[in-house]
């Protein structure tokens, strides 16, 4: 989790991420942050996120965004 809070942290640094619960609901996390984020992720985690994981569900939160990169890596 430590590595996806540093990659969340180059996006927002102003953003505390251990309690934001709507990083998309406050449209902290745009579209383009999106793309990085999943650039990101599949670089650092070895995962791919498969458009059917792209819902704000799993981007609103670091504990949401951490839940789906270790459901996907236990793929």
């Amino acid at each position: 989790m430590e590595q996806l809070i540093e990659i969340l942290q180059e996006l927002h640094p102003e953003v505390d991420y251990d309690t934001c619960t709507t990083l998309i609901d406050d449209k902290i996390l745009d579209s383009f942050d999106i793309v990085t984020l999943i650039t990101e992720v599949s670089d650092e985690f070895d995962v791919r996120i498969p458009a059917s994981e792209i819902i704000p569900e799993n981007f609103n939160s670091a504990e949401a965004l951490w839940a789906m990169i270790e459901r996907l890596m236990d793929e």
